[in-house]
């Protein structure tokens, strides 16, 4: 008998620090909002997730952790072999404490303070303030431009291309002949690959996520990094893995991490919580994947009846409906201050991404929720329009 779960059934999130709710007025400048922004769910995470939390949190001790010691490694092999059809070899895992410091402490292996770092765009806003942040060049290549990312990547002065995949914040999932010719253009200019796949298990019928691994070339110079806490929702938790295919270069990032960065030791919930989700959490994501599917559906229902011009369809991939609104030729200012002071709602700007005229707004919340942000949305660009 299949198990079902409520996502129906509002969890208040106010009042415990969170970011989407409690911090909605540091973004927009007024509490209270409706929030549709900061990419977690206002879910629980799956069952055995906190179950094991609760077992481990039982236990009583919490001393220093070494994440070769746990399943860890076994639990990420095991769930890309089964979910993904490609073998990872558990040698190869490194942990961090999450993805973008990650992301960081490759650009610093591999680039140097002026070096070039290529993104796709619209462009995740997280990698844009660590590639510059650390005084390296973001190097913007519209997506599906392949002129452009082989001008750019051709660059003598480029270094890394940082490939989202799936794609935030558009939910694009790259085809198998996509990231071929990608893997090849990153060859021919001697440009190494890290590959963000934090979206990786949220990817919606009809497509499928094809890890990097499957186009690495071996023992080259790339880097896949990811974590459970997107699909799973328990990014406070903290933890994240990679998958880096020259030992050399491992061992480099292992011995950053513990040694320069003082991280040898994880969160053991992190440690418990994937473990638990990639072992027992599959049914529980395939629903909520479902679930989410018919929030997006929902949304896009509202929108075609009301502005058939968008033709709006779902993302291919996550919880994150990203809208080119730019047939209707609204402002972006007037519209974030309709949404903001007569709907009461918060919704995240195209322009955060690098793109004006478009708006990500997050569903992965329950359907009541998602249909008062349809409505206050169709409100307002009806007004507007």
């Amino acid at each position: 008998m299949a198990t079902t779960y409520d996502f129906d059934t509002p969890i208040d999130r106010r009042g415990t620090a969170c970011v989407q709710w409690d911090g909605v007025a540091d973004r927009f400048g007024a509490d209270g909002l409706l929030p549709f922004t900061i990419s977690d769910m206002d879910f629980p995470s799956a069952p055995p997730v906190l179950d094991a939390l609760r077992e481990r949190l039982a236990h009583g001790v919490f001393g220093y952790t070494d994440w070769r010691l746990s399943e860890f490694r076994e639990a990420i092999r095991d769930w890309y072999e089964i979910r993904h059809g490609t073998v990872i070899d558990p040698e190869r895992i490194v942990y961090g404490p999450s993805v973008l410091n990650q992301l960081s402490q490759l650009l610093r292996m591999w680039t140097r303070p002026g070096d070039g770092v290529v993104v796709h765009t619209p462009t995740y806003d997280g990698f844009r303030k660590a590639v510059t942040g650390l005084g390296r060049e973001l190097r913007g290549v519209p997506l599906g431009d392949a002129v452009a990312l082989e001008r750019e990547l051709g660059r003598p002065d480029t270094k890394v291309l940082v490939l989202c995949s799936p794609h935030n914040p558009t939910g694009l999932v790259w085809t198998e002949s996509e990231l071929v010719e990608t893997a090849r253009l990153a060859a021919a200019h001697g440009v190494a690959v890290i590959s963000d796949e934090i979206h990786a298990d949220f990817v919606h019928d009809g497509h499928r996520h094809l890890p990097w691994t499957r186009f690495a070339g071996g023992d080259g110079r790339w880097a896949l990094i990811s974590s459970a806490s997107k699909a799973f929702n328990f990014p406070a938790l903290n933890g994240s893995y990679g998958v880096i295919g020259d030992p050399g270069e491992r061992a480099a990032f292992t011995s950053r991490m513990e040694g320069g960065e003082g991280l040898a030791s994880p969160s053991v919930l992190s440690l418990t919580a994937h473990v638990a989700a990639y072992r027992q959490g599959g049914p529980w994501l395939d629903a909520a994947r479902d679930y989410v599917a018919g929030n997006l559906s929902l949304l896009a229902e509202r929108l075609s009846d009301a502005f058939p011009v968008l033709r709006w369809t779902p993302p291919q991939a996550g919880y994150l409906a990203w809208i080119d609104l730019r047939a209707l030729g609204v402002s972006d200012e007037i519209l974030q201050r309709e949404l903001i002071e007569r709907e009461g709602v918060a919704m995240m700007r195209g322009a955060v991404y690098g793109a004006d005229g478009f708006l990500r707004i997050n569903v992965g919340c329950p359907r009541s929720k998602v249909e008062s942000g349809a409505d206050a949305l169709v409100r307002a660009l009806t007004r507007l329009t």
